[in-house]
């Protein structure tokens, strides 16, 4: 990739990007050779490769400043995932199951408009234990990658409600801007995939289908209503709140919201933080490793090949599916203002932009809200639903298999037609 040649090229000091290699490569293969292992002693390696760039930026180059704006980053990154994972756990669903073909692809829509309401994590993990349920009879990896595909990362590519839009939107970008120019993509790009869905779960049901006891029957049923007020709560604290404000007062919304919930709806839902600890600690390492990568990107827009909405689109997705895709987002904005000679602190520059040059940000937007679906790592959600799955004992796909199996195969054509259809 034109990047990492670029970064080893330019820097004296190429060794520094090795810790980000290790911990990307530590995350897709340790658990497939020693999972007892990589469960007891990932947090350390996140907290020793991280330690060892942040040493370098405190002592070697003296740039503690990009070590601080990185922690700051990652702190609100933390709170807005962590206060919608709490606020969502205490809204338990009851569906009415087992779900046939139909039914399945109507929620995952459903799903997906709700991604852009109250944002991909807050729809994540309000729907990941009902999706579970509504499908324990035949529930295959499929449903897993697919829940993610849609209601983790492209449903939300719409409004600005969470990462990554969230932090075009604190930078200037106009509120209902993705709305207005991102529709058709988003639209023909849905429809795609749950047409797919469709067919392979037609197949699954068929594959598997079975008499069904009267026990796994349920009726619809919703238990803890009280909780859509702190979602939108958490929502409107986002939008509005200066950040400063915003991070301690989402704080207290979600702690209101626990401690406002009846335990026994949050058992009902298996509700433990064990989920958002492992996220925490992998961000952790994502956070601190990826600072040289961002900083190359930051210097050195002019050389990375931007030269086109295509190049932007394939771009920022190819490093959002590598990174999260909200910093990578940020990152290639600041390279599309780079490019033009604006500055990204500027709202009044950015806003020029915007006017002179929608295209590459509508480019960029869908790369990071689309390719964030290629991997586990790609957006936080991501992650969070994993790891729900395999604490429900479901079938889940390993990080490989999920790349191989579900997202290279599907949806890298949808995205090369859209990428001819509207970036050529």
């Amino acid at each position: 990739m034109n990047w990492v040649l670029g970064l080893v090229a330019t820097r004296s000091s190429w060794w520094i990007i090795v810790p980000f290699v290790t911990l990307l490569v530590a995350i897709a293969l340790v658990p497939l050779i020693a999972q007892h292992h990589w469960e007891r002693h990932y947090h350390k390696l996140c907290i020793a490769l991280t330690g060892i760039v942040c040493l370098y930026y405190f002592f070697v180059v003296k740039e503690s400043a990009r070590v601080v704006h990185a922690g700051i980053d990652y702190l609100t990154f933390m709170v807005v995932v962590g206060s919608f994972f709490v606020v969502a756990g205490g809204i338990h669903l009851r569906v009415k199951s087992p779900s046939g073909a139909m039914r399945n692809t109507l929620f995952l829509f459903v799903g997906a408009l709700l991604g852009n309401l109250i944002g991909t994590i807050g729809a994540s993990m309000l729907l990941i234990r009902p999706w579970i349920a509504m499908n324990r009879s035949r529930v295959a990896p499929m449903h897993i990658a697919f829940f993610i595909f849609l209601v983790s990362n492209i449903g939300g590519a719409l409004l600005p409600v969470g990462p990554p839009l969230i932090l075009g939107f604190l930078k200037g970008v106009p509120f209902g801007w993705t709305l207005q120019n991102c529709w058709r993509q988003w639209l023909i790009t849905v429809a795609i995939v749950l047409a797919v869905f469709f067919i392979l779960d037609l197949i699954n049901l068929r594959a598997r289908k079975r008499a069904i006891p009267e026990s796994e029957i349920t009726k619809w049923r919703c238990d803890g209503v009280q909780n859509f007020l702190f979602l939108f709560a958490l929502l409107a604290a986002l939008i509005a709140m200066r950040p400063g404000w915003r991070e301690p007062l989402m704080v207290l919304i979600a702690l209101g919201s626990y401690f406002a919930t009846p335990q026994r709806i949050r058992e009902a839902n298996n509700f433990t933080l064990a989920p958002l600890k492992e996220v925490g600690w992998l961000f952790l390492g994502i956070f601190g490793t990826m600072i040289p990568v961002l900083e190359y990107m930051e210097r050195s827009a002019d050389k990375l090949g931007l030269t086109s909405e295509t190049a932007f689109f394939w771009a920022t997705g190819l490093l959002s599916a590598l990174l999260d895709n909200a910093p990578t987002y940020l990152a290639f904005l600041a390279a599309a203002l780079g490019l033009h000679h604006f500055e990204i602190n500027e709202p009044l520059q950015v806003a020029d932009f915007i006017s002179k040059n929608g295209s590459e940000l509508t480019a960029l937007s869908l790369g990071a809200a689309f390719f964030g679906a290629l991997t586990y790592v790609g957006n936080a959600p991501n992650l969070l639903v994993k790891t729900i799955a395999e604490h429900a004992r479901v079938p889940t796909p390993s990080f490989i298999g999920y790349i191989w199996k579900f997202a290279m195969p599907i949806l890298i054509p949808i995205f090369v037609l859209i990428s001819i259809l509207f970036f050529r």
